[in-house]
């Protein structure tokens, strides 16, 4: 039942864009057009910086041992956790959105730090170890992946399943495409965060874009692991 669910998943990620995806992209390269170069390099240096400093931190990781859980058990505590944590995420967004313009520049770092945070707790469920650098990095793969392009998806796809192969060895942070991480992260969220600044709509939009960029990031992280899993099986 897992194996179908993943095959689908994959024929869905990896189908090309549809109307709605690039009319998505359309808007967000007008507004990368009208916005200001500071405010660009800023959102960008955020994103760099947030997520690097993540990944080589220690206090994202999880407290306690790994934990070694049937699949199906692991496929239920991760859906649980997710729903606390797309909750936590809306509650930020409304926060910040009602804030106008200056909170909902906050709104960036604090959203990254929050999906992070997510995908530690996550492979911990899964069974995988956070204190090891190759997992940081593979969670760092699958929140590019839950945020790229066409273009990029099939190459990140492919990669993050053969994760367990030699190639592992040939990626490390230092190799990491940072400016296509954060545009294609800038790119994927535009449309839906750029309406959280219109004012008397901001906590409204803010909650619901955080809510579903949420939603997203759970159901890549769950399948890239299960898949993992499965991989792992004899």
């Amino acid at each position: 039942m897992v194996r179908r669910q993943l095959r689908a998943w994959e024929n869905e990620l990896l189908k090309p864009p549809g109307l709605l995806e690039r009319a998505s992209k359309t808007v967000s390269d007008k507004i990368n057009s009208v916005m200001p170069a500071k405010v660009q390099q800023a959102i960008a240096s955020a994103v760099k910086g947030t997520v690097r400093g993540v990944l080589k931190g220690i206090e994202f990781a999880p407290k306690g041992k790994v934990l070694r859980l049937p699949l199906h058990v692991a496929d239920r505590k991760a859906e649980e956790m997710l729903s606390v944590y797309k909750k936590i995420a809306a509650a930020e967004g409304a926060g910040t959105g009602a804030g106008g313009i200056v909170l909902g520049a906050v709104d960036f770092p604090a959203l990254i730090a929050i999906k992070m945070k997510f995908l530690f707790e996550l492979a911990h469920i899964y069974g995988f170890d956070t204190q090891d650098p190759t997992e940081r990095l593979y969670i760092l793969h699958v929140f590019h992946l839950a945020f790229s392009g066409p273009q990029a998806r099939s190459e990140l796809f492919a990669r993050i399943k053969r994760w367990d192969s030699a190639t592992r060895g040939e990626l490390s942070l230092k190799s990491f495409d940072w400016d296509q991480f954060q545009r294609e992260y800038r790119d994927a969220i535009d449309f839906r965060k750029m309406l959280q600044l219109v004012p008397g709509i901001g906590a409204v939009v803010g909650a619901w874009a955080n809510y579903g960029l949420l939603q997203e990031l759970g159901a890549a992280g769950m399948n890239c692991y299960r898949m993992r899993r499965l991989d792992a099986s004899p």
